[in-house]
């Protein structure tokens, strides 16, 4: 992919933003508007060797895509982060904690229950209303300093704009080279270091965070085996940082075996990964259906590019929040198995929550 001039610009409401350890690009206005994947390698042909898609993807196969061919694609110039003024709003749990502690102990009875579903993952929302509407581009700043390893975007969606910050790599292809980076198993960061080493050694210790995040592991490896030789997967994991969170992190990289495969045929290929969905698919969608009252929309979907030569980078769309004027949908889940407890998970979204809260100026967690 080449960037087109200006060489560098700054994002303004209704651009494509996506930035991180990937690379950066910024897309501009509407070429073409690729009304789903089907229409992908047409559209693709149809504007040159030069063209690129970007947008997104949401959680749910058969709802409609947003992806659009950029009038102009650039490299966004980095905006220095200023002080968050705190920002008069009305800040609603949708469920309530109680409704969602609820929730995890009816997923953990279908989990401890033989031959069902194996993981679930469960998410809440929050819905914000301010008196005036959210400085978009002051938010994807403060993300952006706030996570500088983590991938920051920003892509409308046809009802708002949804901003995050996740830490996850999907998929990203480059020539015959193809790298995913699942990260399951998350600890909350603490204010004070000792007490945070403490916690990071923990969840590295952790027999069920470790369990939940070879499973994820294994589950994408076997998804990529077809498409890759040199299948690499490191036996231990990492930790992976944000402000708010620690993770059990496994870069899985090989080598395509056919050059014709794309990102997206990659990122389709693997989407959704346990760690958002949970396991087996089918039945976790099922559970997700019916234990999550607000639909997830592109929240755990995907976000990312690809261009004509089938490269690209795709990343799940986590901590993240749907913006529309001076109302915001802020989501956050944890993955729940059989020995899991519900005030815990409750406390692993809410930690998830407070890197948008922080970048809106809504405060630190609900």
């Amino acid at each position: 992919m080449r960037l087109t001039a200006p060489a560098q610009t700054t994002y303004r409401p209704g651009d494509f933003l996506l930035t991180g350890p990937q690379g950066a690009l910024l897309g501009r206005g509407e070429r073409a508007v690729v009304e789903s994947l089907a229409d992908l390698p047409e559209a693709l042909r149809a504007h040159g060797a030069g063209t690129v898609v970007v947008g997104a993807i949401p959680f749910l196969p058969g709802r409609p895509a947003r992806l659009v061919v950029p009038e102009r694609l650039t490299a966004p110039t980095p905006v220095a982060a200023r002080a968050v003024a705190p920002v008069r709003a009305t800040v609603a749990a949708e469920p309530s904690g109680d409704c969602y502690l609820t929730a995890v102990g009816r997923a953990v009875e279908r989990l401890r229950a033989p031959g069902g579903v194996a993981k679930v993952v469960l998410a809440r929302t929050l819905l914000a209303t301010a008196e005036e509407p959210f400085d978009i581009p002051a938010a994807l700043a403060a993300l952006a300093a706030r996570d500088p390893g983590g991938n920051t975007f920003a892509v409308e969606t046809g009802d708002g704009t949804l901003i995050g910050a996740t830490p996850e790599l999907l998929v990203s292809r480059r020539g015959l080279r193809v790298l995913a980076n699942p990260l399951a198993g998350s600890a909350r960061r603490d204010a004070d270091a000792v007490a945070d080493g403490r916690a990071a050694a923990a969840l590295l210790r952790s027999p069920k965070d470790r369990a939940e995040h070879r499973f994820v592991v294994e589950d994408i490896a076997e998804r990529l085996r077809p498409f890759v030789r040199d299948l690499r997967v490191p036996d231990v994991p990492e930790l992976l940082s944000t402000r708010a969170m620690w993770h059990l992190s496994t870069r899985v990289s090989g080598t395509l075996v056919d050059p014709a495969i794309t990102s997206v045929d990659l990122a389709t290929a693997l989407h959704p990964t346990p760690a958002v969905c949970g396991t087996p698919t089918d039945l976790a969608r099922a559970a997700i259906g019916e234990l999550e009252p607000v639909d997830r929309g592109f929240y755990t979907g995907m976000v990312g590019w690809t261009d004509a030569t089938g490269d690209g980078a795709w990343v799940i769309a986590l901590r993240c929040g749907l913006i529309q004027g001076a109302t915001a949908r802020l989501y956050a889940g944890a993955g729940v198995v059989a020995d899991s407890d519900p005030a815990a998970e409750l406390a692993e979204t809410t930690a998830k929550f407070g890197t948008l809260l922080t970048a809106l100026g809504l405060g630190t967690g609900r």
